[in-house]
């Protein structure tokens, strides 16, 4: 069995803690046409580097019915950086277009099958996935970047066009999982395409 959600799953359930003080379940987020989750975190460099690129792309899909989740599952026994305490002070000091959730436990980082920070999953009206992958070609230094695969699959999302490239290799840090090396990612996590 494959790691990582493949095209056509449904949405995992969640319910986790968020930096505005609320928890969110996926249904919290049933009155978006489309949902955008995707694994992120503090210090990652290719997160700091994309993430005013992926501001830029909720900003463009919201009034689309495009609602995006951010979710840390690093252990901030890895790194401290990726505390929840440290989580909400990057809000605060960025005010992204998103809700920032907190899983410590990681068992929704598994469900999803996160590979690296920051790994986008794209689910349509049913749920289901459509697109899975990175955000853009260069997210460490998006001045180098040629294409933004996020917005590419958004476009022809909310366009109802089916998607060209549905699946991507997400390019960035692993996830940190609690426990193992910094470096270490599941046996069965390989490449996706």
């Amino acid at each position: 069995m494959a790691f990582t959600l493949q095209l056509g799953d449904k949405a995992p359930h969640f319910k986790l803690p968020a930096t505005d003080g609320r928890t969110y379940s996926l249904a919290d987020f049933d009155t978006a046409k489309y949902l955008v989750v995707f694994f992120t975190c503090n210090h990652c460099p290719y997160v700091i580097g994309s993430d005013e690129v992926t501001r830029q792309t909720a900003e463009r899909y919201k009034d689309k019915g495009v609602a995006f989740v951010a979710i840390n599952s690093n252990s901030a026994n890895t790194y401290e950086e990726d505390s929840f305490e440290n989580m909400v002070k990057r809000m605060e000091e960025h005010k992204f277009p998103w809700v920032y959730l907190h899983d410590e436990s990681q068992e929704v980082a598994l469900a999803y099958g996160a590979l690296r920070t920051p790994h986008f999953f794209v689910f349509d009206e049913e749920r289901k996935l459509v697109y899975t992958g990175r955000g853009v070609d260069n997210p460490r230094d998006t001045s180098k970047m040629t294409v933004n695969d996020l917005d590419n699959a958004l476009a022809e999302l909310t366009a109802g066009k089916p998607i060209t490239t549905p699946v991507t290799n997400p390019i960035g840090c692993n996830v940190k999982w609690d426990g193992k090396d910094a470096h270490w990612m599941p046996p069965e996590a390989c490449d996706l395409v």
